[in-house]
This record gives structure tokens, sequence and C-alpha cells, in this order.
């Protein structure tokens, strides 16, 4: 299910500023060689979170969901050349594919590659996180997310991606754990408190949370 018409897409994708030609060679060997490219964030919302680096001036970021290594590249390109992006993937065969297109890109010194389960890469990170990004397996979201809220940095953000999971969280038929999953989260994260957070149609859909400020 196509989330925004698809000739809305390309213009929007045309009209935004192009990436680097290795970028464009990452995307390329992803789709040639991976059944499941369509998990690869799009140049469209590659340049979203491009813009998010530099919007919140981060300095550390941390990526849940390494997949081939685009969105880190993407990202790391927006970074001070002291920044960091510690991305973390769980599948071996990803991992050593990210692992190869972080080192023959030009931010290689600002992208580390954690692999194993995500949870016990955060638990060992003291933060603060100016962003975290979030797209790895759905049933995971919710424990993600708490472990991350409490190093958030002041003035961080969180995206979560899929947040609208190609429509199905709005198809009563459709009860699979994936999307239940994703419900869950969503339902969670509009409700909670410490937080105030944004869903836009971004692609398959992209939550923006930050901490709720302190009542002065």
């Amino acid at each position: 299910m196509d989330l925004v018409n698809q000739d809305i897409e390309t213009y929007a994708t045309e009209h935004s500023s192009p990436v680097g030609s290795y970028l464009e060679e990452v995307a390329n060997r992803t789709r040639e060689e991976h059944t499941d490219a369509g998990m690869m964030i799009g140049r469209l919302e590659g340049a979203f979170l491009e813009m998010l680096v530099h919007a919140v001036r981060a300095r550390f970021v941390l990526e849940i969901g390494s997949f081939t290594g685009y969105s880190a590249i993407t990202m790391a390109g927006a970074l001070p050349p002291d920044g960091r992006i510690v991305t973390c993937e769980v599948d071996p065969e990803h991992a050593a594919m990210a692992r190869a297109h972080i080192a023959a890109s030009a931010f290689a010194d600002r992208i580390e590659l954690h692999e194993g389960p995500a949870i016990e890469t955060i638990s060992a990170l003291d933060g603060p996180f100016d962003l975290v990004f979030i797209d790895a397996d759905k049933p995971g979201y919710l424990d993600y997310y708490e472990a991350v809220l409490p190093k958030l940095s002041g003035s961080g953000l969180i995206a979560a991606d899929n947040t609208l999971w190609s429509g199905r969280v709005v198809d009563p038929d459709d009860d699979s754990a994936n999307t239940r999953a994703i419900r869950a989260f969503n339902d969670h994260v509009v409700s909670d408190p410490r937080v105030r957070c944004v869903q836009l149609t971004i692609r398959d859909g992209v939550t923006l949370i930050r901490r709720q400020a302190a009542a002065g």
C-alpha cells in the first residue's frame, strides 16, 4: 500500500538535494543483492534524517537497525568531525555488508557498528543521545524506546520508522504480530506523559518523539 501518491513521492525526491555517488552505489548494491531491499530507507527519508541530524546539532547518534549501512552513512554526513554514530545490527549477514559499506565510505571514522542484540548495546552506552533512529524488529520497539528515553539529551529526538506499517495499522482485519506491535508502540507513545510526539507520513511513517519539558 502506497501511503503517498507515487508521482508526488517522485516529485518530492527530485526536489530534494541529491545524494552522493557512493550512497547511490550502496543503494544499488543493496537492491541487487537483497530480496528484502525494501527494508532500506529511501533517498527521501535519508535526506530527512540527515536534516534532523543537522537541525538538532547532533554529536552522538544511536541507530537501532543498521541493515546495509545506508542510513548510518547518510546521517554521518551531517555530523561534525568529532561526532559519532553507534549503529546496532543483530543479523550477521546484514552486519557484514554494513561494515564493508561503512569502511569504504568517507565517514568510517564517525560510525561504530555493534553486532548483537541492540538492547545489550544500549545498556552499555551512557549517552546522552542527540538522535535515536529506531528501525529494527517491530516487537522490540517498546523495549528500545524505554531503554533510550532516559538517555536522550535535553534537546534530543527519537525517530521511529515504519509506524504506519504500510497502512496496516488501520486495517481491522490485520492481526499479525508486527502490526499489533506497531499499534501498541504508537498507542504507548501518544499516551506517554513524559514525551511529545508527531507522526509523519514520510515513506512508511516516521514518528518523532522528544521529552516533555518540565513544568516551570
